[in-house]
C-alpha cells in the first residue's frame, strides 16, 4: 500500500568475454520476430449485466491490443447496480451484435476471442428444464422387525427433496442377507408390506433435484444447472446456441467450461441401466452395501463403482460430445477438469485445450517478494496438480495447456507485478504454456475510478496503476510462450495414477467425490503417487501422468512407448492396491514388446465389487506367472538409468526447470526460486555443440560459454539472480554474439544529489512537484502524496564515476512497485521484477541524466476515498 524507494545505486560490474564458438548453420532461438497472438497471454473479460456497447468494447480491446495481450475469454456475470437500463440479456439478438462485434474487432486487431458457453457458473441457464437440471440421489430407509407390517407413503422424508422428485425404487434387505424388489408393491405413493421371517432395512430410492442455480449468472442466463451426466441434457442446452452461432458473422476461437462446481450431483435418469451395463451386476442387489456407512471393504467396493461410473458418464455423455459439437462448429473447446468427480487425466484430455487454474499464493524464498501469510495457499498450485492438465494434453497431443492465472494472488489494489512472476514462472514449469489473467472487468469511460470491479481479483486492466508497466510483464509472458508452444514436449517418463486406490476408500461414504485443488489432502498429497511423483521431480525426471484409459491406448515401437502425444522411454507403477486387471495386463504386454515398465510394487487386488474375487485370483495368477523379469523394484532411479532414462542433474543447483524438443535440439527453461543467485557452470542432459542463451526479460540473446569435460557431459555458464529465469537452446547459431557475463567488482556506489519529483500521472489529485535530497516512500511528502496512486518522474544529473569499469548495473533496491527508466534519454528498460535491477548503458564522460517514471499500488488511492 506505500510506495517504498530506498537509494537507488550503481553497482559496479566487470564485463567478462569468452571466445568465440564455433558456427557454420544457422539456429533461431525464439521461432520468429513475430510473436502469434496465441503465444500473447490472453485475459477473462468480466461482461458485467452485460452493459456492454459498442464504443466501450472497441476502446478496451484496443488497449489491451496496446498493453501486449493476444486474445480474450467473455465471460458475462451479474451486473451492476445502477445500471439495469443499459444490461442486456445474454443471447437476446443486441447481445449476439455485441459479441459479433468483439469477435470482429479481436479480428481487426490481430487478436483471438473465446467465451463461456453460458453466463457465471457451471453450465445452466433459464432453458435448462427440471428433467435435464443437475440430478442427486435421495434415500429413506427404515427399519422393520421380523413380523411387522409396514403401511408408508413413498414421498422423501426430507420437506426440502419432495419438489422433483421421482420414487425410483424400493428395495428391501433382511439382516440375514436376503434381497426384495418392493417397487411393485407401491400402489399409487403407498406401499403395504409386512416383514416375515427376518428384520429388513426398506431403502426407499428416489431420483432428486439439486436446485443449483447458475452462480453470479448475468441477466438473461439464471436458471438451473445443467446435468453433465446425460448427453440429451447437452443436446437440449446448445440449442438456444445453435440459433445464436447462426446469426454471428464471426466464430469465436473456443468455448470455456469452468471448474466443476456442479455440487452435490451424484445422479442421473437411467443411472441404474448405465451402472449395470459398465460394472456388470444389478446395483439395486448391492444397494445395502452402497449404502453402508462403515469403512467396510465390500461397500467401498461398490461406492468405487459408482464413483467410476459418474466419471464415466461426465467424460462419455457430456465432456466428449461437447467437444464434438463445438468442433462440429467450427470452434475449439478449454476445459478445466479440476472439481469433477471422474478421472482428471481423461477429462482434461478430452478438450482441445486443458485449462489448470492457481489460486492465492504459493511459498518462494525469493529475497524481497512481499506477500501475506493469509494469501500462501501452498496446495492450490501445487506442481503435481498442475501437472494433471498438463500431462493429458502431451499424452493425447494437445498443443496448447491454459490457466486461469493470478486469481486471488492478492485483492484487487494490493497486487504487484512482481508478485506475478514467480506465480506464472511454475505454472510455465509445469507444462502451462497458454496463460489467461484472472482477469479484466469491462468498465466503460463513464464509470468513476476505479471502475468496475468482479469481486475476484487480480483485475487487469486501464484503471488500475499497474497497467502502466503491465506491458513488460506481458512482454515476458509472450516470449515464453513463444518458445514453449514450439517443439514438443520432452518428458521421457509416463507415471501411472493410481486413481481406484482413491475412489474404492469409504471417503466418509460419498458417493459424489470431487477432485478438486482446494482438498489435495483428500486425495494427493500422502499417497504413493504423490511422493513418487515428488521423488522424481527433485532428482531432475521429466515425467507426464497418464490414466488407464490412456495405458490401454499405448503400443510400442523401438522399445518406445507410443501414445497419440508423443513417445515414451519409460513408464512408473508407484506402489497401489488395486488397478484393474485389463490394466495389469496391458502393461505386462507391453514390457513383453519391449517397453520398460517400472514396478514399484505389485497391486493386490482389482477394484469394484463384480467377480472380485475371481479376478482377484486371476491378477495373481498373472503375477505368478509373470516370472522373476518384472519383479517390482526398490530403486526407480537404476531402474530408470537401465532404461535410458536420465535426470537432468542441473536440479542439484537449485534450479527448477522444463525441457522441450525442437526438431531434436533441446529447449530448457530455468527459474531460480531459491534465495540466492546461481552462477554456475551448469551440467545438461543434453548434447550440443553450442547453446544460446535468451533472457525472457529484455529478449536479449547471445551464445553461452560451455565446458566439455571428459565423462561429464555439457556444461553450460549461467547466471541466474534469485527470481530470474533464462532459457537454453542447443544448437549451432548464425551471426549470435556472445552472452554476457557480468561480475560485481567492488561494493555499490550510492546515487546521491538532488532529486526532481514531478507526479504526471494518477489520482485523486497530482501532488505538486518537489526536490528531494533522500530517496523513501512519497507518502511521507504530504496529505496529496500519501493518497496518490499513480506515475512519479524521478529525475537526477551524476557525475560519472573516476572509476574504470566495463558496465554498470542500477539496483533499484525495493521499489514499490515498478520503475521505466532512462538514461541520457535513452530507454533502459522496465524494472518490475526481482531483482529490481537494470543493465545501464555505457556513461557519458561529465555529466549524466537518470530519469525513473515510477507506479505504485492502487490502495493508498482506494484508502483515501
Amino acid at each position: 500500500m506505500r510506495l517504498e524507494l530506498p537509494c537507488a545505486t550503481l553497482l559496479l560490474v566487470v564485463f567478462l568475454c569468452f571466445p568465440a564458438l564455433p558456427a557454420s548453420a544457422q539456429g533461431e532461438i525464439l521461432p520468429s520476430s513475430e510473436i502469434s497472438s496465441t503465444a500473447k497471454p490472453w485475459t477473462r473479460w468480466w461482461w458485467m449485466g452485460s452493459a456492454v456497447d459498442r464504443q466501450n468494447i472497441t476502446r478496451q480491446m484496443i488497449a489491451f491490443d496496446s498493453a501486449g495481450l493476444g486474445g480474450v475469454e467473455i465471460e458475462p456475470i451479474y451486473g451492476v447496480q445502477g445500471e439495469e437500463k443499459n444490461e442486456l440479456d445474454y443471447l437476446s439478438s443486441e447481445w449476439n451484435a455485441m459479441l459479433d462485434h468483439a469477435m470482429a474487432t479481436a479480428d481487426s486487431l490481430g487478436m483471438q476471442l473465446d467465451f463461456t458457453l453460458g453466463t457465471g457458473w457451471p453450465y445452466g441457464g433459464p432453458h435448462v428444464s427440471v428433467k435435464h437440471a443437475a440430478t442427486r440421489l435421495v434415500v429413506d430407509q427404515i427399519r422393520i422387525p421380523k413380523g411387522e407390517k409396514i403401511e408408508h407413503t413413498c414421498i422423501p422424508q426430507n420437506p426440502k427433496e419432495r419438489k422433483n422428485s421421482t420414487l425410483l425404487h424400493v428395495l428391501a434387505f433382511s439382516d440375514s442377507g436376503a434381497y426384495e424388489d418392493l417397487t411393485e408393491k407401491v400402489n399409487g405413493n403407498l406401499l403395504l408390506w409386512k416383514a416375515k421371517k427376518d428384520d429388513f432395512t426398506i431403502y426407499f430410492v428416489y431420483e432428486g433435484k439439486t436446485g443449483q442455480q447458475v452462480k453470479r449468472a448475468a441477466p438473461g442466463g439464471a436458471g438451473f444447472t445443467l446435468d453433465h451426466y446425460s448427453q440429451a441434457a447437452l443436446n437440449a442446452y446448445v440449442q438456444p446456441f445453435e440459433k445464436s452461432i447462426s446469426s454471428w458473422e464471426n466464430r469465436p476461437r473456443a468455448i470455456f467450461n469452468d471448474s466443476y462446481e456442479v455440487y452435490g450431483t451424484d445422479f442421473t435418469p437411467g443411472f441404474f441401466e448405465e451402472f449395470e451395463r459398465r460394472r456388470g451386476y444389478d446395483l439395486k442387489q448391492q444397494f445395502h452395501l452402497l449404502m453402508d456407512s462403515t469403512d467396510h471393504h465390500l461397500g467401498n467396493r461398490v461406492k468405487s463403482d459408482y464413483r467410476e461410473t459418474l466419471g464415466d458418464l461426465l467424460l462419455e455423455e457430456f465432456n466428449r460430445p461437447w467437444t464434438q459439437w463445438a468442433n462440429d462448429k467450427g470452434m475449439k473447446t478449454k476445459l478445466q477438469a479440476h472439481g469433477a468427480p471422474g478421472n482428471l487425466i481423461d477429462l482434461y484430455a478430452s478438450a482441445d485445450i486443458p485449462e489448470c487454474e492457481t489460486f492465492g499464493s504459493m511459498p518462494y524464498a525469493i529475497p524481497g517478494l512481499r506477500r501475506l501469510p493469509e494469501n500462501i495457499r501452498e496446495g492450490d498450485a501445487d506442481p503435481v496438480m498442475l501437472k494433471f492438465s498438463s500431462s493429458a494434453a502431451h499424452i493425447a497431443g494437445r498443443p496448447l495447456v491454459s490457466s486461469e492465472t493470478f486469481t486471488w494472488l492478492r485483492d484487487h489494489f494490493k497486487t504487484a507485478l512482481s508478485q506475478c512472476k514467480p506465480e506464472a514462472d511454475d505454472l510455465l514449469l509445469n507444462g502451462v504454456n497458454h496463460i489467461f489473467l484472472h482477469g479484466s472487468t469491462y468498465s466503460p469511460e463513464r464509470a468513476e475510478w476505479p471502475g468496475w470491479k468482479f469481486y475476484a481479483s487480480v483485475n487487469f486492466n486501464p484503471n488500475n496503476s499497474i497497467w502502466e508497466d503491465a506491458p513488460a510483464l506481458f512482454r515476458y509472458l509472450a516470449r515464453c510462450q513463444s518458445l514453449l508452444q514450439s517443439g514438443r514436449p520432452d518428458n521421457e517418463t509416463l507415471l501411472y495414477w493410481p486413481i481406484y486406490d482413491v475412489w474404492d476408500e469409504y471417503l466418509n461414504g460419498t458417493l459424489f467425490f470431487q477432485f478438486k485443488i482446494h482438498s489435495l489432502d483428500e486425495w494427493l498429497h500422502g499417497t504413493t503417487f504423490y511422493k513418487t511423483t515428488k521423488k522424481l521431480m527433485a532428482k531432475g525426471y521429466g515425467l507426464d501422468f497418464i490414466s488407464d484409459r490412456f495405458v490401454e491406448k499405448a503400443t510400442v515401437k523401438k522399445g518406445k512407448i507410443i501414445l497419440p502425444g508423443g513417445s515414451y522411454k519409460s513408464l512408473v507403477v508407484p506402489d497401489c492396491e488395486k488397478m484393474p486387471l485389463a490394466t495389469l495386463q496391458k502393461l505386462l504386454t507391453l514390457k513383453k514388446a519391449g517397453a520398460h515398465i517400472i514396478f514399484e510394487g505389485w497391486p493386490e487386488s482389482v477394484p469394484g465389487f463384480h467377480d472380485h474375487e475371481k479376478r482377484t485370483d486371476e491378477m495373481a495368477y498373472l503375477i505368478a506367472s509373470n516370472g522373476t523379469s518384472t519383479e517390482p523394484t526398490q530403486d526407480v532411479f537404476g531402474a530408470l538409468a537401465k532404461a535410458e532414462v536420465h535426470p537432468e542433474t542441473l536440479v542439484e543447483s537449485g534450479l527448477k526447470f522444463i525441457r522441450r524438443d525442437i526438431g531434436g535440439e533441446k529447449l530448457y527453461f530455468l527459474v531460480n526460486h531459491t534465495a540466492k543467485k546461481v552462477d554456475t557452470y551448469l551440467p545438461l542432459g543434453a548434447t550440443a555443440k553450442a547453446v544460446a542463451i535468451l533472457d525472457p526479460l529484455n529478449g536479449n540473446t547471445g551464445t553461452a560459454a560451455i565446458r566439455k569435460d571428459s565423462g561429464a557431459g555439457l556444461h553450460v555458464r549461467v547466471q541466474i539472480p534469485a527470481g530470474a529465469s533464462l532459457f537454453l537452446k542447443t544448437g549451432m547459431f548464425h551471426n549470435l554474439a556472445l552472452w554476457k557475463y557480468y561480475v560485481p567488482d567492488g561494493p555499490s556506489l550510492p546515487l546521491t544529489g538532488e532529486w526532481q519529483v514531478n507526479f504526471i500521472k494518477g489520482g485523486p489529485h497530482l501532488p505538486e512537484s518537489v526536490t528531494v535530497n533522500k530517496l523513501e516512500s512519497w507518502t511521507s511528502l504530504g496529505p496529496q502524496a500519501e493518497a496518490f496512486s499513480g506515475t512519479a518522474r524521478y529525475t537526477i544529473q551524476f557525475q560519472t564515476p573516476q572509476i574504470k569499469a566495463d558496465a554498470w548495473q542500477l539496483n533499484l533496491g525495493d521499489i514499490r512497485e515498478s520503475a521505466k527508466v532512462w538514461l541520457n534519454g535513452d530507454f533502459v528498460g522496465t524494472a518490475w521484477s526481482l531483482p529490481f535491477s537494470l543493465h545501464l548503458p555505457r556513461l557519458k564522460p561529465g555529466k549524466n541524466k537518470l530519469t525513473l517514471e515510477v507506479t505504485n499500488l492502487p490502495a493508498n488511492r482506494i484508502r483515501a476515498k
